[in-house]
């Protein structure tokens, strides 16, 4: 079994001049991304506490005006930060799918290798350079 896990890190791909993935180094990234799930899904569930503790507080009737205005946006403000979690929890959960799936660095829309050295830098990526940047001037 172990044999197999490691022709399965050899074969992730690489750009050209980079070393072939070793099995430590894929285990690295699916320990961080492991670990960052475990924590963006706490994160989440305290932050969705948070939200209906707030949700809880709103309207009191002895509230002015600018009471309510400050409890709506730190609302919108714990809405935003818990989506955010969420988009993280997502990619996070998306590569290490496709690390299971032997399919981890390949660019997702040009299917070339996204580069060893990016997804060390950023385990979530899942566009190459070339890719991401023209995904941002769009």
């Amino acid at each position: 079994m172990a044999e197999a896990t490691r022709s399965g890190a050899a074969a992730l791909p690489v750009r050209p001049g980079e070393d072939p993935w070793t099995e430590a180094e894929v285990d690295e990234v699916r320990t961080g991304l492991e670990t960052e799930v475990t924590g963006l899904a706490a994160e989440i569930a305290k932050a969705e506490s948070g939200i209906a503790d707030r949700i809880g507080d709103a309207g009191d009737a002895g509230d002015d005006p600018a009471d309510d205005a400050a409890k709506t946006y730190e609302r919108e403000q714990e809405l935003a930060l818990t989506h955010n979690a969420r988009d993280l929890l997502a990619q996070n959960e998306r590569a290490l799918a496709r690390i299971a799936a032997g399919t981890y660095g390949v660019c997702e829309s040009c299917g070339e290798p996204i580069g060893k050295a990016r997804l060390q830098a950023f385990p979530r990526a899942a566009l190459c350079v070339r890719c991401k940047q023209r995904e941002e001037r769009r």
